[in-house]
């Protein structure tokens, strides 16, 4: 066991200090005890298979950092900084994302199931074969994202999509099925 501290991102304060084996071991523990973890800097930490679901992580700094499979149901990430995060088949459902900066993130197979992506950063992300049915992506910027088989049922996709990779079925139900258009005759 060594001392562990996690400190905050922009002052360097010690936000918690435990004994514990991983970096992950620590978050997980001051997710336990209800430890204030708003702008932590966890960037690049290594946070696979975590269980971090319903914790407060506002602003905090995720960037390159592992979550592969994590468990992050209802987390609070608003506004946090998650830029080139491997988030592949990490659970998100319900989870706050507004204003998160995800771009480069790899969100491939991730569940997210009516969370709030509202003009969260999205570009260049993979999120392929993700669950964003239900999902509200309001003006999220999904600029060169790939989407390709990912669930966009009842996902609200009033958002920016430029060079958006998609199948013809996903453009299909964009053009036909959503309130994005209206189909009018000339």
């Amino acid at each position: 066991m060594k001392k562990i501290q996690i400190k905050n991102r922009y002052t360097e304060e010690v936000i918690f200090e435990c004994e514990a084996e991983t970096l992950k071991e620590a978050v997980e523990k001051a997710v336990r005890e209800g430890i204030d973890l708003r702008n932590a800097d966890l960037s690049k930490a290594n946070l696979s298979g975590a269980d971090l679901s319903g914790a407060d992580l506002r602003k905090v700094d995720l960037s390159y950092a592992d979550l592969r499979g994590a468990d992050l149901r209802k987390v609070d990430l608003w506004n946090a900084d998650l830029i080139g995060a491997n988030l592949w088949k990490a659970d998100l459902i319900g989870a706050n994302l507004r204003d998160a900066d995800l771009s480069k993130a790899d969100l491939s197979g991730t569940d997210l199931i009516g969370a709030n992506l509202i003009e969260a950063n999205l570009r260049k992300d993979d999120l392929s074969y993700a669950d964003l049915s239900g999902a509200d992506l309001w003006k999220a910027d999904l600029s060169e994202a790939d989407l390709s088989g990912a669930d966009l049922r009842k996902a609200d996709l009033n958002c920016i999509f430029y060079r958006t990779k998609i199948t013809p079925e996903q453009k299909k139900y964009i053009i036909e099925e959503t309130d994005l258009f209206e189909v009018v005759e000339e």
